[in-house]
């Protein structure tokens, strides 16, 4: 970590309201940690109050005692990553402000193979696939991503933004690359949200795609164009509406169940049932996005009661705090999580 500078009074202590200098040796990390046009900086001035003057290659920071030390906190972590070879972007600023506390010691950080995973709760980790090294930025997705290496059935329960799909999908790409499964399946109820779009043109495909459009984004985050479609091709990635999997037995396979609160409860248990031997299963979905017809209960929400207490069945829960998307995405969340007593009075 950078050294800090506290001037001191006679008395030999901190005074109040003192002004702290963090000094970065490397030029062009901190210039990473600053962001374009030092928005990053300004980000962290206006969510905690303080003064950050940039001089040089140090950062000056003035502020009220508590909001300067998690000031330093922050900035320290964000020059942290560039040591560690990653790119620093907005919403790891809005992460650190979020979740508190320093970044973890290097000497914690590990990198995922398959389901080797031996680390300390709260360790940093990364997730190796073709194109990328996808990193779990929150606790609640470090111990969801550590779940899904060490679980045969593992839930992902949470508001949007939480990385539920995203995370479940890279875990599956790489124990696919490193051999400890042989196929990739991935699946979502054909349910529209909120509106009728009637008919669509063309083959069955077509019609489904549009359900589909999230899972293909997440495979083309993780392995190249052309090898994802000659997997698909060979139907060794297969991405299909979860009435599809009636009567299948799925093997050797990571299966990824997304908008799983769509699924009814017969479908819910059609879809548990189908695992095989040596298959990996995830069921992501958001119980306040429901859009199944009024009366029809959720079969995501039936799993939670029902499993819950059986071994090796892992259950994640999410929170708007874990959100990764864009800053306002939480904040959104978090308004109508504190309107639920007025649409329930309603």
């Amino acid at each position: 970590m950078s050294p800090i500078d506290l001037p001191l009074d006679s008395a030999g202590s901190k005074p109040s309201n003192p002004e702290a200098r963090v000094e970065f040796p490397d030029n062009r990390l901190l210039m990473d940690v600053c962001g374009e046009f030092d928005s990053n900086l300004t980000t962290i001035e206006t969510s905690l109050e303080v003064q950050l003057v940039r001089r040089g290659n140090s950062i000056v920071v003035m502020g009220d005692d508590v909001a300067r030390d998690r000031a330093i906190e922050i900035l320290n972590a964000l020059y942290q990553r560039g040591i560690n070879g990653r790119v620093v972007e907005a919403a790891d600023v809005d992460r650190e402000l979020r979740m508190g506390g320093p970044d973890e010691d290097a000497s914690k950080r590990n990198l995922v193979k398959g389901d080797q995973l031996e680390m300390p709760v709260g360790a940093r980790f990364e997730i190796k696939t073709r194109k990328k090294l996808v990193e779990p930025r929150t606790n609640a997705q470090k111990t969801y991503v550590q779940s899904l290496f060490e679980n045969e059935l593992a839930f992902g329960i949470g508001p949007a933004g939480t990385g539920k799909t995203y995370l479940a999908v890279a875990v599956g790409v790489s124990m696919f690359l490193s051999g400890k499964v042989d196929k990739i399946i991935l699946s979502r109820p054909a349910v529209e949200a909120g509106e009728r779009l009637g008919f669509l043109p063309g083959a069955l495909e077509e019609k489904v795609d549009p359900y589909m459009q999230p899972l293909y984004d997440a495979l083309n985050d993780f392995l190249p164009g052309k090898q994802l479609a000659k997997l698909r091709e060979e139907k060794i990635i297969e991405i299909a509406p979860l009435a599809f999997m009636r009567g299948r037995t799925l093997s050797s396979a990571y299966v990824v169940l997304d908008e799983a609160q769509n699924a009814t409860t017969m479908q819910m248990k059609m879809f548990l049932t189908r695992l095989g031997k040596g298959s990996r299963m995830v069921i992501t979905g958001d119980r306040t996005q429901i859009d199944l017809p009024r009366g029809v209960p959720s079969g995501l929400a039936d799993a939670e009661r029902l499993l819950s207490k059986i071994p090796k069945v892992s259950f994640n829960y999410f929170t708007s705090k874990d959100v990764v998307r864009h800053p306002l995405v939480a904040a959104i969340i978090e308004a109508y999580e504190a309107d639920e007593p007025h649409n329930q009075s309603t």
